[in-house]
């Protein structure tokens, strides 16, 4: 599994759904008006591009581990502070930001609990943490069909229902065992058209994330199986994904 990946590839593959959602969650951490927030596993953007929009380039910080994606960001955003690092490692001293947020991040840690005191670490007291994971084990992730077709097709295919945080409650306990207070939960529902299945369907073959591996790891004969069985799953085009992530927003 890689998000060493092209911008453009991460984007189409996952950035469809991220966008829209990070309306939503940015609302959700209550980000508005002055104060400093912290984008944590900022990829591509999606989150980071609404976050300065409510409150200016100076007023936003983003980090990731991956180079690439990074890349993207600081061309849209030359004056950006943007660094390389992982949540479980910040490179903020404490007590610096306002709203530190993670959209889509917490289920790939390789500690989430760390992460999320690290992300607690850089927040002001009586700041806001949050982060939101799609609803990878209940069915609501706009990853469910490929999923699905993959697991009728190959009953010991790997998804990605096992990940901290994608189901109902993970988030909070989560936050309660970092140590966080005010612990809040909700779920966060976008929808997103697709006028043609390819439309759907080929982002899966860029190697992004956990389905992109996937993908890449068939033989040609095996994926053009898959391919068939999700078309078949789906409604006829266009169709409409509608997505839900858990979100949770906790103070320091």
């Amino acid at each position: 599994m890689t998000f060493e990946v092209a911008a453009d590839a991460y984007n189409r593959f996952m950035g469809r759904y991220s966008g829209p959602l990070a309306e939503r969650f940015a609302d959700w951490s209550g980000v508005a008006g002055a104060g400093r927030a912290l984008d944590v596993g900022c990829g591509t953007g999606a989150l980071t591009r609404v976050l300065i929009k409510r409150l200016g380039v100076d007023g936003v910080s983003a980090v990731d581990p991956s180079q690439q994606l990074l890349a993207s960001l600081r061309q849209s955003f030359p004056t950006l502070d943007v660094q390389t690092a992982s949540a479980e490692q910040l490179p903020y001293p404490d007590d610096l930001f306002d709203h530190v947020l993670a959209q889509l991040v917490i289920n790939f840690l390789s500690d989430p609990v760390l992460g999320l005191r690290e992300m607690a670490r850089v927040t002001r007291p009586g700041g806001t943490v949050s982060a939101c994971v799609w609803d990878l084990a209940g069915g609501g992730a706009p990853l469910t069909a490929f999923w699905s077709a993959a697991r009728d097709l190959d009953p010991g295919a790997e998804d990605e229902s096992a990940m901290p945080g994608a189901r109902e409650g993970d988030l909070a306990r989560l936050c309660d065992e970092a140590g966080l207070h005010q612990v809040e939960d909700t779920a966060l529902t976008v929808t997103v058209r697709h006028p043609t299945f390819e439309d759907w369907w080929e982002p899966y073959t860029f190697g992004v994330g956990p389905a992109g591996a996937y993908v890449r790891s068939l033989d040609e004969v095996a994926r053009v199986r898959l391919r068939e069985h999700c078309r078949e799953l789906l409604p006829e085009p266009p169709f409409f994904i509608m997505a839900t992530a858990w979100a949770v927003r906790a103070r320091a």
